[in-house]
């Protein structure tokens, strides 16, 4: 609340207008209905403000949770009559963005705290996992994908998917054929709960995985070693390990569901994952209209929108859960080696809290190296299905040079020209995805993709507490929070917000000025940086500081696991010096004083 109100009366300072009735009735909600107000309650004023921008009003259908005075919301009305009228809650000829930062800065503040959603809300998100998986049984039934030619939809997806995939998808599908496709094995959790080094020694492969990855091809590290796959198990269809759905903290008011992958399906996704990636790279068209990698040309094209008005902004709900298995299988159709990989790699079935194993009929859930790069495919090819709709005609290759820099798609974050948002949408519909209105924006001037957040070309992108603030040096993570929270404050501009933040970490560590790329958790300055001493062998700055000192669990590997990890080596950087004994994510985590680099 201390730090509310610093940013309050500094926001408030910009603006002009006092901030002590907000700060009141905002002390009054938190002691009646607790941190959720912050949490939950506050963030909806954020995404109704952001419907009125959108539609050029505010009225009573927006802000239900909050009293009104005349034409706007009691609270805020100081930021609010400065974008709306107070009479009419339409929107002013030149509306404040100042403001507009300034509202969603506060109400935005504390949504997205990672703390641990109540057992009831996680039962729910539980709920709706299963829920979605019933939908897209039903979309499927309603539109199936099965047969070419047994309905038009049907035939244009797979026509436009040709379209604008078949180099890539023919390049992939000639590497898989080849066995030019290295698996990897990737640092995240697995379904066995395997950590660091044991991830080499695998005791689980499925006989599906063998018309694709013959063991003794990606898993013998010795292929003339009878023993050597002595100790694995191969296991048939139905006794496959299901992935492990879990939730992981995203809002207070609902976690994020993630599927945790089995370790040979995992290892096998890795190297498709990467041949794709290359392929896509190397394509002029598909390079430019989807992404995994980077965020920065959606974001980029977000910007040109809310200056022009001619982009728009899509966002759909639960998107992974809901791209369907017949989708991809209809993507891949002609490309039997990349179709019948990518199937033997894909887990079948999941166990989820609370229900129990079901078999799946989505793709693939988040957690899956393949579930990021096949919806983006889906999404593309649907959407040029609604822009086909639109000119009338077949979509022609020639037709894709017009929509370069118009068209792009990265996750479920989707930017389109305004003029096919309805056809598009009308088009993701029919295919079972469900737009979310309440983030998707066209028709005025905000925009937001990919974590930023624009109006009328104006960066309005609020910064977010992501942990609570420390109270003892033993809270790592809240410290490099707290130290990144106020550096971004400063980016902003809020200097008193930041002073009050650095009287508050310098009870905890020394914090002195430092680089951006410096190791040490400092603090960036009009200044530069500080320099306490100078390195007398490599003549480098050096400051007395905070830094956080990772210990890697002990992992040790040896026989054939060791020679499969350096088989499986990507680059020219060497392998760690004790490779071998420790691996895996960090074990201890602490706050160590000493000299850093001050850049």
């Amino acid at each position: 609340m201390l730090f509310l109100q610093q940013l309050l009366e500094e926001l408030g300072e910009w603006c002009g207008t006092s901030t002590s009735a907000d700060l009141k009735a905002i002390s009054a909600r938190v002691e009646h209905e607790g941190l959720s107000f912050l949490t939950i309650t506050l963030p909806t004023f954020a995404k109704d403000l952001q419907k009125g921008l959108d539609q050029g009003y505010v009225d009573r259908n927006l802000f239900k949770s909050f009293s009104w005075k005349g034409g706007l919301p009691r609270i805020f009305s100081g930021f609010l009559g400065l974008v709306f009228d107070r009479t009419s809650g339409r929107l002013v000829d030149d509306p404040s963005v100042v403001a507009i930062y300034a509202v969603r800065q506060i109400t935005m503040a504390f949504g997205k705290i990672e703390l641990e959603c109540s057992d009831e809300r996680q039962a729910r998100a539980m709920k709706g996992y299963i829920d979605v998986e019933g939908m897209v049984r039903e979309s499927d039934e309603r539109n199936s994908l099965e047969a070419e030619g047994s309905n038009p939809r049907s035939f244009e997806f797979r026509r436009i998917s040709s379209l604008l995939f078949r180099d890539v998808f023919s390049v992939v599908d000639l590497r898989i054929y080849l066995g030019e496709v290295v698996p990897r094995v990737s640092s995240g959790a697995t379904a066995e709960r395997l950590r660091g080094n044991s991830k080499y020694d695998q005791a689980e492969w499925t006989e599906r995985l063998e018309a694709s990855f013959p063991s003794r091809e990606f898993l013998a590290s010795d292929w003339r070693d009878p023993n050597g796959l002595a100790d694995v198990r191969f296991l048939e269809p139905g006794a496959e390990r299901p992935s492990r759905v879990i939730s992981v903290p995203k809002t207070l008011k609902t976690p994020r569901i993630i599927a945790i992958e089995p370790l040979a399906m995992q290892y096998c996704q890795q190297g498709i994952l990467e041949a794709i990636t290359e392929a896509v790279e190397d394509d002029y068209y598909v390079s430019r209209f989807i992404s995994w990698k980077s965020q920065v040309p959606n974001q980029h094209l977000a910007f040109q929108g809310s200056l022009n008005g001619d982009l728009a902004t899509l966002d759909l709900s639960e998107a992974s859960d809901r791209v369907s298995n017949q989708h991809v299988r209809a993507l891949l159709e002609r490309f039997p080696h990349l179709a019948g990989a990518v199937d033997a790699c894909r887990s079948r079935k999941a166990d989820v809290p609370g229900h129990g194993v079901i078999r799946l009929a989505k793709f693939a859930s988040m957690g899956s190296a393949l579930c990021f790069p096949f919806e983006a495919m889906v999404f593309t090819t649907i959407i040029f299905m609604g822009i086909q709709k639109v000119l009338n005609r077949q979509l022609t290759k020639k037709d894709l040079d017009a929509f370069l820099g118009r068209v792009r798609v990265y996750g479920d974050d989707i930017i389109i020209p305004v003029d096919y948002v309805q056809a598009v949408i009308e088009e993701l519909e029919a295919f079972g995805l469900k737009v979310n209105n309440d983030k998707s924006f066209w028709t005025g001037k905000f925009r937001e993709s990919c974590g930023k957040d624009y109006y009328y070309g104006s960066d309005i992108t609020s910064i977010r507490v992501r942990r609570l603030f420390p109270t003892k040096r033993q809270h790592v993570e809240e410290i490099q929070s707290i130290v990144s929270l106020r550096n971004q404050l400063y980016k902003k501009g809020l200097l008193k917000t930041v002073e009050w933040l650095d009287q508050r970490i310098e009870r905890l560590i020394p914090f002195p000025f430092v680089s951006e790329t410096s190791p040490a958790l400092g603090r960036l300055g009009p200044n530069g940086y500080e320099t306490h001493k100078t390195d007398y062998h490599l003549q480098l700055p050096l400051v007395r500081a905070a830094g956080v000192k990772i210990t890697i669990p002990l992992s040790e590997l040896n026989g054939y696991g060791a020679l499969l990890k350096f088989f499986l080596k990507r680059g020219q950087k060497p392998l760690e010096k004790d490779h071998l004994k420790r691996a895996g994510r960090a074990e201890f985590v602490n706050i160590k004083i000493g000299w850093y680099p001050s850049y």
